[in-house]
């Protein structure tokens, strides 16, 4: 009976672990809320980390079944035409903001590495022309989504923005390609402090943006 209870406890961990190793998670923030300031205050980071996208994270693990707990979010992305909204909007917003967090720093002056410099030179002349090309393209995404600097499957740089959650490792975007810089232009990533000025927040941004981890990403889309 002792045999038998122990191996039943065994089966219920088991099955636990699997299910919790199945589950999205919340990655953990580089740096505290207020680290970012003055450009983007620590009452906006608090609430984007922990209610925007954590909401994101619940929510996608709350719509996968079985058989899409299995699969990385890469993999969902890749064919987010066959699954449900709920599941494009939240897995979007999870990768969306996973990879925002890192390409984000407090770590002033960040260089491109000579790698990354050297294209974008070839593909938008110099960092001033590519700034305004991405400031753009966030500009005027109409409502609420994001602007990215993507690597192609050419390994050409280009700028797009997507609406909503949408990014361009998505099956369904009109520019396919491994993103390396995302800016958020959802009103929640900006509004407490620069309310409906877009260009305030898009101008402020760059004094953050980690240049060392775009580079690594870029770098890491050739292998």
């Amino acid at each position: 009976m002792i045999h038998k209870i122990f191996f039943l406890l065994g089966i219920a961990f088991f099955s636990f672990m699997t299910n919790a190793v199945a589950q999205h998670k919340l990655p953990e923030l580089p740096y505290s809320f207020n680290a970012l300031e003055p450009y983007i205050d620590a009452q906006t980071m608090e609430i984007h980390y922990t209610k925007h996208h954590q909401g994101y994270v619940t929510n996608l693990n709350n719509a996968l079944n079985e058989d899409q707990k299995k699969l990385s979010i890469n993999q969902l992305l890749s064919t987010v035409s066959k699954l449900s909204p709920a599941i494009r909007n939240n897995a979007g917003g999870h990768y969306n903001h996973s990879l925002f967090w890192t390409i984000l720093a407090n770590t002033k002056n960040t260089q491109p590495s000579a790698q990354l410099m050297k294209a974008i030179e070839t593909q938008f002349l110099s960092m001033d022309s590519l700034k305004s090309t991405l400031n753009k393209a966030a500009s005027t995404r109409f409502g609420s989504g994001w602007a990215w600097l993507v690597v192609t499957s050419e390994r050409n740089l280009v700028v797009c923005s997507t609406p909503n959650q949408d990014n361009p490792l998505m099956d369904i975007a009109e520019v396919k390609g491994t993103p390396i810089l995302g800016i958020d232009v959802w009103e929640h990533a900006y509004y407490l402090k620069y309310q409906n000025k877009r260009a305030d927040y898009l101008s402020a941004i760059w004094n953050v943006i980690n240049w060392e981890e775009v580079s690594s990403r870029y770098g890491e889309a050739f292998q």
